[in-house]
Formats: C-alpha cells, sequence, structure tokens
C-alpha cells in the first residue's frame, strides 16, 4: 500500500511540476541520435575521463561556485557541449549575460537535453541533462530575456566550448 502511495505522489508530482517547468523552445538544428554506448559508463569510467569538478557537477548533481567558469568571458562564435560526452547543447548565439555568475542561455539545441523536477532545495525547479550521457548540466528558470523568456543556468565545468 506504501509503494503505491509513493508511486500515485510521485505521478502525479511529476505531472504537476512538468505542466509548470518551463520547457523552452529550440530554434537550432536538433542533434543526431544519442549514442547509448555513454549511459553504460561506470561511475569509475566516469571518474577517470573527468576533472574533478566537472565529476561532482555532471556526475552528483553538485552546482560550481558562481563567477568561476572561464565561459562567463566566451564570445566567440560556436558551440557548447556536453564536457562529458561533447553533446552540442547550445549555440554561441543564445547565449547572454544574466549576472548570476554561471553561463546562461535563452534556449538550448533541440534535442540536446532533458529535463525533469528538483525539489532538492524545497521548492520546484526545473533540472536539465546532457540527454545523451545524461551529465548534470543546470537548471532553467522563467526569467530570461525574449525570444523565450527563459534562462539555462548552467555550470560552466559541465560545457566546453568548440569555436566556429
Amino acid at each position: 500500500m506504501t509503494q503505491m502511495l509513493d508511486r500515485r505522489r510521485f505521478l502525479a508530482t511529476s505531472a504537476v511540476a512538468m505542466a509548470l517547468a518551463p520547457m523552452g523552445s529550440a530554434l537550432a538544428a536538433t542533434p543526431a541520435v544519442p549514442d547509448p554506448k555513454w549511459k553504460k559508463l561506470t561511475d569509475a569510467q566516469w571518474k577517470a575521463r573527468l576533472p574533478g569538478d566537472s565529476y561532482r557537477v555532471l556526475r552528483r548533481e553538485d552546482t560550481e561556485r558562481p563567477g568561476t567558469s572561464p565561459l562567463l568571458a566566451e564570445h566567440r562564435k560556436g558551440t557548447f557541449v556536453c564536457a562529458g560526452c561533447n553533446w552540442p547543447l547550445f549555440k554561441s548565439t543564445a547565449k547572454y549575460e544574466s549576472g548570476t555568475g554561471w553561463p546562461s542561455f535563452f534556449t538550448s539545441i533541440g534535442g540536446g537535453l532533458i529535463k525533469k523536477p528538483d525539489f532538492a532545495i524545497g521548492i520546484l525547479r526545473t533540472e536539465y541533462h546532457c540527454a545523451q550521457c545524461l551529465g548534470h548540466q543546470g537548471h532553467v528558470f522563467n526569467d530570461g530575456p525574449q525570444p523565450t523568456g527563459l534562462r539555462y543556468c548552467n555550470n560552466g565545468v559541465a560545457l566546453k566550448f568548440v569555436p566556429a
């Protein structure tokens, strides 16, 4: 009986969270189909391939300190990709200065991200992950600029920049 109530609560909460969560638009082309090999890597393999801060953010859903990412000052044309698997997530044309201390974007590349509700700090937020390796990237909020009104607040250590 407890399992059924927990399952019902989970499903109801998830449905409400996703209905209220910012969904965003995809102004850029959808990347290729994700390679399932990335979802099969063990924790030890991730630790071996990622620097400590990137591992903690991508695999443990940690958050880097604000204002520490060199990507805050990145203004060249190009693509921001997942630091874990190089999956394209954001175009440089969607980057803007939010004043939060983390790289921010008003839209993502279609098919680049998956989203889920997050209650870790006691309030509903929408967390997003790389669609290919499931690495944690950040949270999306409804206080961004037009045309979407969204702010994808991303951990810099979870990204790499690939110049055009």
